[in-house]
């Protein structure tokens, strides 16, 4: 767990300050310098750029990490690798030259319900192809254990860079039009660095040929996309239906809410960063036990430290919105929050449980039980969005997301005979239970930011010496043990 934990730890603190800049980007910056229509026109691009990531990628990202460690042989690794490359211009080639040709009527049916849209479709393709590069880019990266550059360019380059632009908006050196296009530059750019530094680390050698096991690893690619698509789905097919459902401002204010809630996401996304390449390599190596034990620690170690997060945003939720909401139009999303963060604490407790299916032989059985879940959350989004709006839209995600996670929790039990759960897991949920509740409803007579700082400490320190005194996790006792002298 050594190179685990160092890079995780790194990972997570690079990820938090981009969460952090990402905060006072959308909560302040986009609130206040960009139009309702506009900030929601942004989100709506991004996210369906999102969705379309994994079709474009065609599974390379992933397929780097499965099969990168499989090649003995220096000549076949490098077939592998060309491979991986141009594999995705099968698919971004046809679609580009359709998507040209039939740019009007694409554009005309997204548009319908907002007009705003039509003249932007084609940001969506261009934030695509660069989302797509950059993950193959970055696992390119990560196969050689080296993710903290690239969580750097995933979490904080292009928030930074993007305040820049609200600066050149705010000396009127920018129209809100090109800050659009601005941020497409960025993506572009993030990209052209994340490959720069990737061939840094191993040069790429195109090498033309055979490759032992090409139809698994084809195979795999073309399945692992529904994974992708899935996972994606599940988190931005709200906002994409909410754009088509309803005026294009809620997708701003569902927006916001989300990015709050995703905060809790952030331990995963950093842990995840380095687990991926190396629970692909215990399963290759078959060593089930190493498994195992990296399973049920990641789970708990993920668990504690979103279980804090979780009570921090609950508790602290309705003087977030005093300071962002102007005439209570961002906090009608209020119970968004509060579903998607038990959503994503689910997530959280899942451990590498992602990476244990996408890496292993029974990926395709996942995968086919993903596109049920999929298909499930559309139909939820369109049934529950006409009913009850943007909560709709919140309970169709809830439901989505513990239907997928109960289903791989399941799976892995009772393909592999393992759990993520442990004591340890029970005494964190009976603890984040009890400090959620208490908070909550605890108001301090103060200005909301004197009342969120109070909380948060408390609510920290409290919470941190619990999980030390009952030494709820072993790898945080053994890092808090530097800091607390223990009786």
């Amino acid at each position: 767990m050594g190179v685990i934990r160092n890079q995780s730890i790194y990972n997570t603190i690079i990820t938090y300050i981009g969460f952090g800049i990402g905060a006072f980007n959308v909560l302040i910056l986009f609130t206040h310098f960009l139009e309702d229509d506009y900030h929601g026109l942004v989100a709506f691009v991004l996210s369906t750029a999102n969705i379309m990531m994994p079709l474009f990628a065609l599974g390379v990202h992933n397929a780097l990490i499965k099969y990168y460690s499989s090649f003995e042989e220096n000549d076949n690794l490098n077939r592998f690798l060309t491979l991986m490359l141009l594999l995705p211009l099968v698919l971004i080639i046809p679609v580009g030259l359709i998507g040209t040709l039939a740019y009007d009527t694409i554009s005309e049916f997204l548009s319908k319900t907002n007009p705003i849209i039509e003249k932007h479709v084609w940001l969506i393709f261009v934030a695509a192809v660069c989302f797509s590069y950059f993950e193959i880019f970055y696992s390119w990266a990560k196969v050689q254990l080296q993710s903290v550059f690239g969580n750097f360019m995933k979490e904080v380059f292009h928030r930074l860079c993007i305040s820049g632009l609200f600066v050149l908006i705010y000396f009127e050196w920018l129209d809100v039009t090109s800050f659009i296009y601005g941020v497409i530059v960025v993506y572009i750019v993030r990209s052209l660095v994340m490959m720069i530094y990737a061939f840094g680390i191993r040069k790429p050698v195109f090498r033309m040929g055979k490759i032992p096991g090409l139809k698994g690893i084809i195979q795999y690619s073309l399945l692992i996309i529904i994974a992708g698509s899935i996972a994606l789905v599940l988190l931005e097919i709200d906002k994409f239906m909410i754009g088509e459902l309803m005026i294009i401002e809620n997708v701003a204010y569902y927006g916001v809410a989300i990015y709050i809630a995703t905060v809790i996401g952030v331990p995963a996304r950093s842990m995840h960063q380095i687990t991926n390449p190396v629970t692909a390599k215990l399963l290759n190596t078959n060593d089930m036990n190493g498994l195992e034990r990296l399973y049920k620690r990641s789970s708990l170690n993920l668990f504690v430290i979103s279980g804090l997060i979780f009570i921090l945003i609950i508790s602290n939720i309705n003087q977030m919105y005093e300071i962002i909401s102007d005439g209570g139009r961002f906090s009608a999303a209020l119970l968004v929050v509060i579903l998607v963060s038990l959503a994503k604490l689910s997530d959280n407790v899942m451990g590498n449980n992602n990476a244990i299916l996408f890496n292993s032989k029974y990926y395709a059985v996942v995968l086919i039980l993903g596109v049920i879940l999929a298909i499930s959350a559309v139909g939820l989004n369109l049934w529950l969005i006409p009913k009850y709006g943007m909560n709709g839209a919140a309970f169709a995600t809830v439901i989505s997301i513990f239907g997928y996670n109960t289903a791989k929790l399941l799976f892995v039990y009772l393909k592999l005979k393992m759990s993520p759960f442990t004591s340890g897991t029970v005494k964190a949920i009976v603890l984040i239970l009890v400090l959620s509740g208490a908070f909550y409803f605890w108001e301090f007579p103060f200005h909301p930011i004197v009342n969120i700082g109070l909380k948060s400490v408390l609510i920290g320190v409290l919470y941190t010496l619990v999980v030390y005194i009952l030494n709820i996790s072993e790898d945080i006792s053994a890092i808090l043990d530097k800091w607390i002298p223990r009786v």
